[in-house]
């Protein structure tokens, strides 16, 4: 498929989910729910699919989010034990797209972003929760080194989105 057909539907579904989220919610934490046990490991199966993105300011609070977005994740091609997809976020005429490749080894969360498909654009870090059965990536996310995006340290949250099984 023509990649800029793939990202331009992308769009269109993060547009689409957007429209019809619910207002002004807070997210549940995830993390401070009840005991949540870290993920060692993660197989790719595991983490494809279709994941709410959260964003706030490094110090932030998780339950005012300062941006949202859509993270869609399969099986990388290349590296079999990772995932590789595709991020949009932002509202209104400021959506943005990226891809973006990582995995969970070690008890660690990792996704490399990139905004053209060649430089490394940010680099996140964190770990995989399960709460109650619920999957939960936190941690925070970082513009790469020497790359020159105006982006802030943030924290994120990642969640399932709701009805994934």
């Amino acid at each position: 498929m023509n990649a800029r057909i793939r990202w331009l539907g992308l769009l269109g579904v993060a547009a689409a989910l957007q429209a019809h989220a619910q207002p002004a919610s807070t997210p549940p934490m995830g993390a401070s729910d009840t005991a949540c046990t870290v993920h060692e490991h993660l197989p790719p199966a595991q983490l494809g699919g279709d994941w709410e993105a959260f964003f706030w300011p490094e110090g932030g609070s998780p339950e005012r989010p300062t941006d949202r977005g859509h993270l869609r994740l399969e099986r990388h091609p290349e590296y079999t034990a990772g995932v590789r997809g595709d991020l949009v976020r932002g509202s209104g005429g400021q959506m943005r797209a990226s891809r973006v490749s990582g995995d969970v080894t070690e008890g660690a969360f990792h996704l490399d972003e990139s905004n053209d498909g060649k430089a490394m654009s940010a680099v996140w870090s964190g770990q995989a929760l399960d709460c109650g059965g619920r999957l939960t990536i936190t941690g925070t996310r970082r513009p790469a080194e020497g790359s020159d995006s105006p982006d802030p340290v943030q924290a994120f949250r990642l969640q399932r989105f709701p009805g994934w099984r």
